[in-house]
């Protein structure tokens, strides 16, 4: 499966860049042992993490899954996606029809143009050591993980944690 209909990311608009506005969002999958996977989204300007449980990395179950993710979200809070040259998310377009959420491509070898969304996998890593069946956590508990990481003051947030700024966020759109 190769990745058809690539938007590279030196297309995504400034707004995205620089942070300045909510709902632009980087994710990935982080793998465990035994063909095991979570998908990972993080928002850029607030660092609010979700984590999205996946039964395959094939790219329909891995779009079905984050698909039913989207829709829990305001279509203010969740404007474009960033992902890395995976094969998971070789349909984008079948996610952006759906959506009305644009996906956007890092350059080949260079997973640090979604920086937010490594620096959380990495976090992640203490709740899901490598070589552990990711298969074995039912999604409460990965909202449970992701509630304790979004409750984490963070210093690039001057010391806020991601669900205040995100519940800023929210509130500027209610």
């Amino acid at each position: 499966g190769r990745i058809t209909d690539t938007v590279s990311i030196s297309e995504r608009p400034a707004t995205v860049e620089d942070r300045a506005v909510p709902g632009h969002w980087e994710g990935d999958l982080l793998f465990g042992s035994k063909n095991s996977q979570i998908a990972t989204l993080v928002e850029r300007k607030t660092r609010y993490v979700m984590l999205v449980k996946i039964d395959g990395k094939d790219t329909e179950t891995v779009i079905n899954a984050l698909l039913k993710h989207a829709h829990k979200l305001p279509q203010e809070l969740y404007k474009t996606l960033t992902w890395d040259r995976g094969k998971e998310m070789a349909d984008p377009t079948r996610f952006t029809l759906a959506t009305d959420i644009k996906v956007y491509f890092c350059d080949p070898q260079n997973p640090w143009q979604r920086g937010s969304n490594e620096n959380t996998n990495g976090l992640l890593r203490q709740y899901f050591p490598k070589g552990t069946d990711l298969s074995a956590h039912s999604q409460a508990k990965l909202d449970a993980v992701a509630r304790q990481l979004n409750e984490r003051p963070r210093k690039t947030l001057d010391y806020e944690t991601p669900a205040e700024r995100f519940g800023q966020c929210v509130a500027s759109i209610s």
